[in-house]
């Protein structure tokens, strides 16, 4: 299946990264996508690197944190899904993250679609040392059980752990056995925090077991139903804004993962199409629904900044039959919405000193990575460099577009290595520093720092990034970032520098990397 790319056709690659729903699981991003978090270099020298195979996952000799396969953005989210339970197959610990998501969540208002009754039910196995001597199926069957008996789920998400890795759990054995004394399907989702670097590895995952367990055959298609699965880190008022805008082309949206139902996955294969927010987070589920149930989609471009949401609703009318429509909604929506663009572009070139573009620098997913770069070109700012959390083949075309629309820059990719961003951050010294809230960015700097996204429980307008709403508001976030600086000031006059002065003076953040091997 292929679809059109900015006029041509796009082929998805289905040879390049097949799904396989007869496995367990998914491949590693590391294998299924060449992925890897330690690189630093010109992005056209990325690119080449990864046409030719020479982006490798590199260790390194210091490393302050990481990412988690199970915990940092699947168990959050997973545990949101309204009438299934799930079970932390692990130690304890590996379920504290749901609680301070839960509280999260609760912040949106019932007015704005969060729904009246909402609670998060999660169970765990509380792992011990005898459980990983003699095994934790019994254990993890009667908890299965206790699900159940106590919620009476739809479906049951078991998230397996290091622990249950290490050990050589057979979970399939256990969920065959369970299952034929329970109602609600059950849905092992190998998420294992060590199987590998790259926490994208924990979507696929999650989508392999959704695939596999819980989407039905369609009983009929229903050619007014867009599925949208996005990254926790776009807001709930972007989920408010693309429904909107598809409402207005008489389009429903069916919205995954958070507080989705059990039937919302089930009828995944009856919409006429898959639609991204994040390409990345949405890859694994689109190729599967298309090759599994013949769904169509598309993955770029996400609907950042005014030029990438008319392509992207572009792209949407285009497999709902909906062409004339979408062109007479993106006219009334330009007289809306663009002239505060343009306000917030005239209002960044008063920041411009001799002329020059004012200088940005983003700390991204690389979702973000090909959507934010064109829409800060978009406003008419300058990107000399930008750091993602990882990076894989699935975005190589789009990262060559976004270099032929913005020039090269530098660009860096780690996980939450908040030395090696200081580092980059010190050496561009941009007018603006983009982080994201995991990134550990309020590090004592004599000039700007900001959030790049909040995450999906701010309900507030000002956290909005997609579509037109989105465009605009936080192109006011960085008008205002740029008028009140009193935080980096108070920063900077009150704590001390996070490092030595000789770290910062490192012209490769990455020397200490065991190059080669």
């Amino acid at each position: 299946m292929t679809c059109k790319k900015n006029g041509s056709i796009e082929d998805h690659g289905e040879d390049k990264f097949p799904i396989d729903l007869s496995k367990n699981t998914c491949p590693n991003r590391e294998q299924r996508a060449n992925g890897t978090n330690v690189y630093y270099g010109k992005a056209s020298q990325l690119v080449d690197d990864a046409k030719n195979g020479r982006v490798l996952c590199q260790e390194r000799k210091f490393q302050q944190s990481g990412g988690c396969v199970l915990n940092f953005y699947l168990a959050v989210r997973a545990t949101t899904i309204r009438d299934a339970v799930t079970i932390f197959n692990a130690p304890v610990g590996c379920s504290s993250s749901a609680l301070g998501y839960r509280e999260l969540f609760r912040g949106v208002p019932v007015e704005l679609g969060r729904p009246a009754k909402y609670n998060l039910n999660w169970l765990t196995t509380n792992l011990q040392q005898d459980d990983v001597v003699y095994g934790a199926g019994e254990k993890l069957k009667d908890t299965i059980f206790k699900a159940e008996e106590r919620y009476s789920p739809k479906a049951i998400f078991i998230l397996t752990s290091c622990t249950t890795g290490i050990i050589g759990e057979d979970i399939e054995r256990t969920v065959s056995e369970a299952q034929s004394k329970v109602k609600a399907k059950i849905v092992p989702v190998h998420c294992e925090g060590v199987r590998s670097r790259l926490v994208q590895t924990g979507y696929d995952a999650f989508w392999h077991g959704v695939l596999k367990y819980l989407v039905k055959e369609p009983e009929k298609k229903q050619d007014d139903l867009v599925n949208v699965a996005s990254m926790l880190s776009y807001t709930w008022q972007d989920r408010i804004e693309i429904e909107r805008l598809l409402s207005k082309l008489g389009l429903r949206v069916n919205f995954i993962p958070e507080f989705a139902s059990v039937d919302q996955f089930e009828i995944l294969s009856e919409a006429a199409l898959t639609a991204p927010i994040c390409p990345t987070y949405t890859d694994y589920l689109s190729r599967g629904l298309e090759k599994e149930y013949g769904v169509p989609f598309f993955l770029y471009p996400p609907p950042t900044g005014i030029v990438n949401t008319d392509e992207w609703l572009r792209q949407v009318a285009k497999y709902t039959g909906k062409e004339n429509e979408v062109e007479d909604l993106i006219a009334e929506e330009h007289k809306r919405w663009v002239p505060q663009i343009n306000n917030i572009k005239e209002e960044l070139k008063k920041l411009r000193v001799d002329g020059k573009k004012t200088r940005v620098l983003g700390s991204l997913g690389q979702g973000r990575l090909v959507s934010q770069l064109p829409y800060y070109d978009e406003l008419g700012l300058e990107s000399p460099a930008a750091m993602s959390q990882d990076f894989d083949d699935l975005i190589i075309d789009e990262l060559e577009e976004v270099i032929d629309k913005v020039g090269d820059f530098d660009i860096m990719i780690n996980t939450f290595q908040a030395a090696e961003q200081a580092n980059i951050t010190a050496n561009l010294n941009p007018d603006l520093t983009f982080t994201c809230p995991f990134q550990g960015g309020s590090w004592e700097r004599d000039n700007n720092v900001t959030r790049i996204h909040s995450l999906r429980g701010d309900a507030d307008p000002w956290s909005a990034q997609s579509g037109y709403a989105g465009a605009v508001a936080f192109g006011n976030f960085i008008v205002q970032s740029f008028k009140n600086r009193s935080y980096n000031k108070t920063l900077s006059e009150k704590t001390e520098k996070s490092y030595k002065n000789w770290w910062y003076e490192q012209p490769d953040p990455l020397y200490y990397l065991e190059r080669g091997k």
